[in-house]
């Protein structure tokens, strides 16, 4: 499987400004590809192939006088028209409905004001890591690299992404053996159900409580004062530009430690645990409610999605249920469902057997039930066999979401 290690890059001034350009190039690029489709599809005629693209958008354009200051960067340029039809390829197979995930809508213009950019290098673009542990870029330099850890095998690509605070990063794609990587975790035949939560982040079927960090509720007053900042500057002025890479800043706080603590919990519960089982929420109809604050703030996509790559990585079973099952109407003991609860019932007894519930506690084992990890008293599952976790590719990101993973 394909994974990403993303590690922190420091460029100086000037390989700066010559990032700075490869970003406003291969922008320019992607934008005269995307038009030059849109030109076609109106006047009704077939879309240009990319070696036609190639030769009118790069090669040609490069000899004119209002273009050659694309000869000032290397290899991006040809990268940028694949990204163009890699972009219109998703966007057709989403119209055909034989892309999963939500429907992707036709690829838009860049603009220069987008505080987000990247750039990718192939293998083939001679990029290079040297004897001193710097990323070696064509026409840009050698640029200092904050390792965090060893890569395990030689990247096949490198993206270089500039964020919204202002920080630079380079994006490896590794491409990493399952059988190695599930020789690394240690044996155990112990599974678990996870019920998520607001007032606890997770409650495992074990009877453990895992606290809810809160990471933007308890920055909210920081990030109030910065966006206060913010408004209150002169629109295109210098001083906004400061308030707003101040916000960003903030911003980016929240999100790194919410994204590390997923890492380290989800890297936990999958070294410890054979067979692991959440439910699938509906977290966009909930963040349709009051609770849309919190729900955005725990992150539980993020999380779920951690432990679905990172069972498939190291050999473990990964189970979602189904989101309407009742595990909070079921009890987990004599199996009678009790009926709905409001969200203040937190603890409850069965009518049938007069077990004690703690609300979350039951959810959990109902969850381990419903995928089939749990036993009966006889030694037997009560469920159908494991179903093994989906192989999937991982995603790009804003800051990575799978760029640290253990």
């Amino acid at each position: 499987m394909q994974l990403r290690y993303s590690f922190r890059l420091y460029p100086d001034r000037g390989q700066r400004i010559a990032l700075a350009k490869a970003f406003g190039c291969a922008r320019v690029i992607f934008n005269d590809a995307v038009r030059a489709r849109e030109d076609t599809r109106k006047a009704g005629t077939a879309f240009p192939k990319a070696g036609e693209l190639s030769k009118t958008l790069i090669t040609q354009a490069k000899l004119t006088e209002a273009r050659s200051w694309l000869g000032e960067v290397s290899f991006v340029l040809q990268q940028s028209l694949r990204d163009t039809e890699t972009a219109y390829r998703n966007f057709f197979a989403s119209l055909k409905g034989t892309r999963k995930g939500p429907k992707l809508g036709p690829p838009r213009f860049k603009s220069r004001k987008d505080t987000r950019q990247s750039i990718r290098f192939t293998a083939n673009a001679r990029w290079n890591i040297t004897d001193r542990g710097q990323l070696n870029l064509p026409k840009i330099g050698a640029v200092k690299v904050k390792w965090s850890r060893p890569l395990p095998t030689t990247p096949t690509s490198v993206t270089v992404i500039k964020d919204s605070a202002g920080r630079y990063f380079a994006s490896f794609v590794i491409d990493t053996d399952p059988h190695t990587d599930a020789e690394r975790m240690p044996n155990t035949d112990q599974t678990i159900g996870i019920d998520l939560g607001l007032t606890h982040f997770a409650v495992l079927s074990t009877g453990e409580k895992i606290t809810s960090p809160r990471f933007l509720r308890r920055a909210e007053k920081k990030l109030k004062k910065a966006q206060r900042g913010l408004s209150r500057k002169q629109k295109g002025s210098k001083n906004r530009e400061k308030a707003r890479l101040e916000v960003a800043r903030a911003h980016a706080k929240v999100t790194d430690a919410r994204h590390e603590f997923h890492h380290q919990l989800s890297t936990r519960l999958i070294s410890e645990n054979q067979g692991i089982a959440v439910e699938d929420l509906s977290v966009t109809g909930l963040a349709r409610t009051k609770l849309a604050k919190s729900v955005h703030d725990a992150g539980w996509s993020e999380f779920v999605n951690m432990l679905e790559y990172k069972a498939a990585r190291y050999g473990r079973t990964f189970i979602k249920i189904g989101r309407f099952e009742p595990t909070s109407q079921t009890c987990s003991t004599c199996g009678v469902k009790d009926g709905p609860k409001p969200l203040d019932v937190r603890e409850w007894t069965c009518a049938a057997c007069g077990t004690v519930h703690d609300r979350d506690h039951n959810a959990a084992l109902n969850v381990k039930t419903a995928a089939g990890l749990a036993v009966s008293a006889c030694g037997a599952s009560v469920r159908p066999g494991l179903v093994p976790a989906q192989r999937e590719k991982t995603g790009s990101h804003g800051f990575p979401t799978k760029a640290r993973a253990a």
